[in-house]
């Protein structure tokens, strides 16, 4: 039976694990969550990549069969080094949702949202150029929705939320886009606040673009029941506190681990 591996700076991958859930039920998977080293988002491309081959060959460690990358930031910065030193396949999140976008665009004008080191890394431009080279992309850095998912300020009545969604996103409703790319793990918690703010703008989820292509390549490998395992790098108490809600169903443990 085919093993999946996910990792991510912290709580925000499992959103792209509850996507691979519902399109592959009975895949076995190894989720780890440095949450010792959290946010990558903030960090150099140099630090990110570091960190993210020590996950990588941890999860090797454990007889993974495909390799999620479901962090965008690591994503953006980190994959062709993975790529390099793994002999499985390599997937970020990043390719899969900017050929999403290009796909569901009729103007050609799409935004992106995503940490500050995800917009500066311009790895969502470059991949939506490539799939469609008439695109005009609008990239934007939105820092303060990862604490607010993270927090569980999430309605979309409610006035913080509001407040901060229409901050962000007033440049990208004055660009007149058609698409707007959700370039963070953290911010499909936050759907029904864009959707509110960007009325009439498609919402792309970088979660569900990777699910359909990990159940291209594996949906032959996975039958019966799933077993699913879960190590953090710090104390799991934060981690298990927030991850039933990213995750859409409890999370009965994590063991922690030192990499």
């Amino acid at each position: 039976m085919a093993r999946l591996g996910i990792f991510d700076s912290g709580v925000g991958g499992l959103t792209v694990q509850k996507a691979i859930f519902e399109r592959l039920p009975g895949l076995d998977t190894v989720y780890l969550g440095d949450t010792a080293r959290v946010p990558y988002g903030s960090k150099s491309p140099e630090v990110v990549t570091q960190y993210s081959l020590r996950n990588a060959r941890f999860l090797m460690a454990r007889e993974v069969d495909l390799l999620v990358i479901a962090c965008n930031t690591a994503s953006a910065v980190a994959l062709p080094a993975l790529r390099k030193e793994f002999a499985i396949p390599v997937l970020g999140v990043v390719e899969p949702g900017a050929r999403a976008a290009a796909r569901a665009s009729r103007s050609g004008r799409i935004g992106v949202i995503g940490t500050p080191s995800t917009i500066a890394s311009g790895a969502y431009q470059r991949a939506i150029s490539a799939a469609r080279p008439d695109a005009k992309v609008i990239a934007l850095a939105c820092a303060l929705f990862v604490p607010l998912a993270e927090e569980g300020w999430t309605d979309p009545d409610d006035e913080v939320v509001r407040a901060v969604a229409h901050r962000y996103l007033a440049p990208l409703a004055r660009a007149d886009i058609d698409v707007l790319v959700l370039g963070c793990t953290h911010y499909p918690l936050l759907k029904g606040a864009l959707a509110k703010e960007l009325p009439g703008v498609a919402l792309v989820d970088s979660a569900e673009a990777i699910a359909a292509e990990v159940a291209e390549r594996l949906a032959g490998g996975v039958v019966g029941t799933a077993a699913h395992l879960f190590f953090v790098t710090d104390t799991p108490d934060r981690f298990l506190a927030v991850a039933e809600r990213f995750l859409g169903r409890p999370v009965a443990g994590a063991e922690q681990v030192d990499i």
